[in-house]
């Protein structure tokens, strides 16, 4: 089967305009069934074994820190935001509704900057946003970075410390939200809020998650 040409059209044929169940000012292009839009995707695309699209749900880490971004605004208000593993764009966008000088979006996935683009013109929003790794490059000049659901897989996990003791480092602000998946590093954490929120049971164990935002701290 040929491959994807445009993911903007594909997201745009294959989700549907919802609110975020634990963000409801904020309306993302998202996908009924998990199993079948991943299907799809590695068919189209002649692969297999691809990641989760995370482009197509909001995770709930994610929807943990767009509720705490827009409760808190002036976490972000007139500062320049770095949205790490954007996916979505949830994360950006609630920072930017919420008064943000402007936020930069980065995945390695051009699939998650094409549905970034789509949901920040859905919400009425500006984000820039670039495909690269920058765990293994410079960081974005910015002053508050968040990442959200980054630490499911060690590999991962061992990169994106990494990077957060190199923004530390630089004085940003480092926020996280997760629901306590397996290499999040606790011992380096400062809980803010917890929350209890709707997710996609067929990507994760349950369809209602604990989900918690964190301040990082440096080492």
């Amino acid at each position: 089967m040929a491959a994807i040409e445009d993911p903007a059209a594909f997201i745009l044929r294959e989700t549907k305009i919802k609110p975020v169940p634990h963000a409801e000012e904020i309306r993302l292009h998202l996908a009924d069934e998990a199993m079948a839009l991943w299907q799809k995707t590695e068919e189209q695309l002649g692969e297999i074994g691809l990641a989760p699209p995370f482009w197509a749900f909001a995770w709930a880490g994610g929807q943990g820190l767009a509720r705490y971004i827009l409760d808190t605004p002036e976490l972000v208000r007139g500062k320049k935001v770095l949205d790490f593993a954007c996916g979505s764009g949830l994360v950006g966008i609630a920072a930017m509704m919420a008064g943000a000088a402007c936020c930069h979006s980065v995945d390695i996935d051009p699939f998650a900057l094409a549905a970034t683009k789509l949901n920040a013109a859905l919400n009425s929003v500006s984000l820039t946003h670039e495909t690269t790794d920058i765990t293994a490059s410079s960081l974005p000049d910015a002053d508050v970075l968040f990442c959200g659901d980054v630490f499911y897989d060690q590999r991962m996990a061992t990169k994106v410390l990494a990077m957060l003791e190199r923004a530390a480092q630089e004085e940003m602000l480092v926020f996280i939200g997760d629901p306590g998946r397996s290499y999040l590093p606790e011992e380096r954490l400062e809980e803010l809020a917890t929350y209890v929120v709707p997710v996609t049971g067929a990507l994760e164990d349950n369809e209602i998650k604990r989900t918690q935002v964190f301040r990082f701290q440096a080492a």
